[in-house]
């Protein structure tokens, strides 16, 4: 009877804990603000809305700032025509090794990169706020939008401090010949 008793004490410990150990991981394993997509909130009673005008297969931020602000002039010298953007898939390929991306925290990364004057470089805000970003003059970038922004300066070599917001120098970037 007593071996009984002991058995069952143990059965029910080793219960408890692999329900704790449950929990732990289904905790754990959740994802916080911060790791959604970008097309992924929660609302205020905690559940995912999936918000479809916001999207990673969105195109490019061409607002003022962008090296493709202005639009385009045709053969005819109309300038009706607008520029031509690309998508987000597009640019992350295109612009592999010259992004900077921001996160919701205005931290950059990488935060220190090299470039030749004239380079285009694209400014990946991973963010649900617009961000006002300096990198050589001052430009916004729409939440979870990108913009590309070509390097250019009489001065070389010259370093540039990317601002992000109210944070100064989240990324350093040296201009040379």
């Amino acid at each position: 009877m007593e071996e009984n008793k002991d058995k069952n004490m143990w059965m029910m410990i080793g219960g408890v804990a692999v329900i704790v150990v449950l929990v732990l991981v289904f905790w754990m394993g959740g994802k916080d603000k911060d790791d959604l997509a970008s097309d992924e909130v929660n609302d205020d009673n905690g559940a995912l809305v999936v918000d479809e005008s916001v999207s990673e297969d969105g195109v490019e931020d061409v607002s003022e700032g962008s090296v493709k602000h202005s639009p385009s002039t045709d053969t005819t010298g109309d300038t009706t025509v607008p520029a031509s953007v690309i998508s987000y898939q597009e640019a992350l390929v295109k612009y592999a090794d010259a992004r900077i991306q921001l996160d919701s925290t205005c931290q950059a990364s990488p935060d220190n990169m090299t470039f030749k004057d004239g380079t285009n470089i694209m400014i990946d805000n991973r963010s649900a706020v617009d961000r006002t970003i300096k990198v050589g003059s001052v430009f916004k970038v729409k939440a979870w939008g990108f913009k590309i922004v070509k390097l250019s300066t009489a001065t070389k070599p010259v370093t540039w401090f990317v601002d992000c917001d109210g944070s100064q120098n989240v990324s350093t970037i040296l201009i040379q010949d």
